[in-house]
């Protein structure tokens, strides 16, 4: 599709945007919301007729793109049959779209409960790990984000959590392994890992394992910096949640359905756990849906126990069907495999030149369509481009670089000190590099805060 210019009409949505609609995450007054007209694939475009290609995935969640016919036609269809119907029925949309995760989550994931995004998923998933093991408490990693819903909020590792956390919501938070920030003052992935377990289960001993419900954790950080855990760092986690009874949570909100050229993360690393978000890339994020994959333990549980907790719109029909659209969409079109094939021969070799070209990068990685660098200031002392949690003036350099990329016609997804590298999944060989090029201009803007 081509962008046609209509000023007037971006001007008329601004200003209703501005008179009536409260943003998340934001001091309302100084915020400037680009007015979006259109988008269709891995591209979006304004009002003055200005394309972006989109290496945010929206909030990374457009796995397929954006207007995909086939998931658009299925929207349309469900809606023509039945377009909403109370969650205690069986739907024929709401039952395929189970059976469909169910076939595809590890081990005997088998159960799944809808929600209406990932906040509510990681809601629930904790309320049924406290409830199976009767303890209170629950064990995240700083450097990580869950949600921002009450108990999802304070859960999550970053500073969205402070303005929430009173201190009362039985969570302890601990260090997940991140070499190129090492807590554990280790110099290689083996030292790292095994530190970090050794933390880990130090903290669960002086917490009393007889506390502890559940340890969560995103099976690769998303938000807080896409630090892929090193080899054996899950399998440790999961040898622990089974010694001393604990339920093991991995959040697959952001990582899970492609995104890293596996359709969950989990299988990167040939772990099950006993309870697995989901929600973002399931439908491509066409209409809200979210869910927990539940282990055949904890399901016997509510086996003839009730479940004190629903939704009125838990497996909505229109957003079951996108998902069932979706992941017909995905494996038709090899989704997953082409994640994971340009990750390995573009994303990551592409990234790496660009890294030895500009001394902004302190360190790449990621893997499939889930990339990150982190932009320093000086590489030998890895002090970051901007200060943690930097705002107004602080952040300049990477308001700087954003700036710049968004001048290329690319749209990046910046947190901190980062910007991800998380373009649709179905994105092509030639939009890929189309980007990458645009990114090399922009970090040049980076490397004039080095030195």
């Amino acid at each position: 599709m081509t962008p046609q210019p209509n000023p007037e009409a971006g001007a008329a949505v601004k200003a209703a945007d501005r008179d009536h609609v409260f943003h998340s995450w934001s001091a309302q007054e100084l915020i400037d919301p680009l007015a979006v007209a259109g988008a269709e694939g891995s591209y979006f475009w304004d009002y003055d007729g200005r394309r972006y290609l989109d290496f945010s995935s929206g909030l990374v969640y457009t796995n397929v793109g954006y207007q995909h016919p086939k998931i658009v036609a299925a929207i349309q269809e469900q809606a023509a049959r039945m377009t909403t119907f109370a969650p205690a029925f069986a739907v024929e949309a709401r039952s395929e779209a189970a059976r469909l995760i169910a076939e595809r989550t590890p081990g005997d994931l088998d159960k799944i409960f809808f929600t209406n995004g990932g906040a509510d998923a990681v809601e629930h998933a904790i309320r049924m790990a406290r409830l199976h093991t009767g303890r209170p408490k629950v064990l995240s990693a700083y450097r990580s984000y869950h949600g921002g819903t009450q108990q999802a909020v304070n859960i999550t590792g970053d500073p969205r959590r402070w303005a929430s956390d009173s201190g009362t919501a039985g969570v302890v938070h601990f260090w997940a392994p991140y070499l190129y920030r090492s807590r554990f003052y280790a110099e290689t992935e083996e030292q790292e890992c095994a530190r970090a377990l050794e933390h880990l289960e130090t903290t669960i001993a002086f917490e009393g394992p007889s506390t502890v419900a559940a340890i969560i954790l995103e099976t690769i950080p998303g938000t807080a910096g896409i630090m892929v855990p090193p080899p054996g760092y899950l399998a440790g986690v999961r040898e622990l949640c089974d010694k001393y009874g604990i339920v093991f949570v991995l959040d697959e909100v952001m990582a899970g359905f492609g995104r890293t050229g596996e359709w969950f993360a989990a299988d990167l690393f040939d772990v099950t756990p006993d309870l697995l978000t989901f929600a973002k890339g399931v439908n491509s994020g066409y209409v809200p849906l979210g869910g927990v994959a539940i282990s055949g333990a904890i399901a016997e549980t509510f086996g003839k126990r009730p479940y004190p907790g629903g939704l009125t719109y838990s497996g909505h029909p229109l957003a079951c069907a996108a998902a069932v659209a979706t992941i017909g969409v995905m494996a038709e079109e090899g989704v997953v495999e082409n994640a994971a094939r340009l990750g390995e021969s573009v994303v990551g070799p592409e990234l790496r030149a660009l890294a030895e070209r500009h001394p902004s990068v302190g360190e790449v990685r990621g893997v499939g369509m889930f990339w990150a660098l982190e932009l320093v200031r000086d590489r030998e002392t890895r002090e970051p481009l901007v200060p943690y949690n930097a705002a107004g003036e602080a952040n300049a350099p990477m308001a700087a670089f954003a700036a710049a990329a968004k001048k290329g016609g690319l749209w990046p997804f910046v947190n901190m000190n980062r910007t991800h590298v998380v373009p649709p999944c179905n994105i092509t060989e030639a939009e890929l590099k189309e980007g990458l090029a645009v990114l090399d201009a922009a970090l040049s803007v980076a490397d004039e805060y080095t030195g």
